[in-house]
């Protein structure tokens, strides 16, 4: 009989094609997952991997048992959820991925709710990108993901994701309290402060102050956002804020609406089979409270 455990590092070389990617996503050493995979090839008596430079392919073969070992995890996960749902009790454990400015506004209150309701349960919490802590759910690296999405942009659809909105979150030109100016092309000749290149926000970001006629002037770069509220507050830059940074308490700086209002979304995504998890929809409860100061979609 074919082992499980190895059925899944199979698996996740066909996600990550790297045998180091998966041995560092399963905290294991890569001679370890070389091992495990040429005993699941003996088991099978077929070759299931070959070498492609420095990455790995599966053979036809590979490609056939891994998608079937998807399958086999999919069934065991739906039957663990099914399980935990004849229970009176929220119990277990659920992993969940969540972007930067979330876990600062939004996460202590959830945990706070949790808590209360919910004292068996166990969150693990890690800050994750979207589309890293997506393809990482995927995986089975998490439970569920909090996520969000700038305007313009979309985040992939992957099949066996769903996805469950939350808020529309307003997105605003951020001043020091004393400043005068009165929108985004006025500020053009100041600094501003913006989150790292590559990312999603920082595009958005860019490409708006061009389509308003200029060329921004970054001089400081941080994917934190408190430090882009501390910059602003004390008169060194300017910045466009979400109004998730407040987590419905009173600004600090001097917010004006930009061109369009826009906004982004917040979303969680969960694995459909365990979506139904009770541990998982108490998670997403708890979130949905707790962003319940942000504009509701429609």
């Amino acid at each position: 009989m074919l082992d499980m455990r190895r059925l899944r590092l199979l698996r996740e070389v066909q996600l990550r094609g790297t045998l180091a990617d998966v041995a560092e996503a399963l905290a294991y050493s890569p001679s370890s997952v070389s091992q495990q995979l040429a005993q699941l090839e003996r088991e099978a008596g077929v070759k299931l991997l070959q070498k492609s430079g420095r990455r790995v392919q599966l053979t036809p073969q590979g490609e056939l048992l891994a998608t079937r070992a998807a399958e086999l995890l999919d069934s065991m996960e739906r039957a663990e959820a099914e399980l935990a749902t004849s229970l009176d009790a929220v119990t277990g454990t659920v992993r969940l991925a969540v972007f930067q400015s979330a876990a600062h506004a939004v996460i202590p209150e959830a945990l706070s709710l949790l808590r209360e309701e919910h004292p068996q349960l166990r969150v693990e919490i890690v800050e994750r990108e979207p589309e890293a802590g997506l393809f990482d759910l995927a995986a089975r690296d998490f439970d569920l993901v909090l996520a969000e999405q700038y305007p313009g942009h979309t985040r992939p659809h992957l099949a066996d994701l769903d996805r469950e909105f939350l808020a529309t979150d307003v997105l605003r030109l951020a001043l020091p309290p004393a400043s005068d100016v009165a929108s985004l092309a006025d500020a053009a000749a100041l600094p501003f402060v913006m989150e790292p290149e590559g990312t999603v926000a920082r595009l958005w970001a860019t490409q708006l102050c061009r389509a308003t006629g200029f060329e921004p002037d970054v001089r400081f770069e941080t994917a934190d956002l408190i430090a882009h509220i501390r910059l602003i507050e004390s008169g060194n830059a300017v910045g466009m804020l979400p109004d998730l940074v407040w987590s419905g308490r009173d600004p600090v700086l001097r917010l004006v609406d930009l061109p369009g209002t826009p906004s982004r979304t917040v979303f969680t995504s969960a694995r459909r089979v365990s979506a139904d998890r009770p541990a998982v929809t108490a998670v997403r409860a708890a979130l949905a409270r707790a962003t319940g100061f942000l504009v509701q979609p429609a």
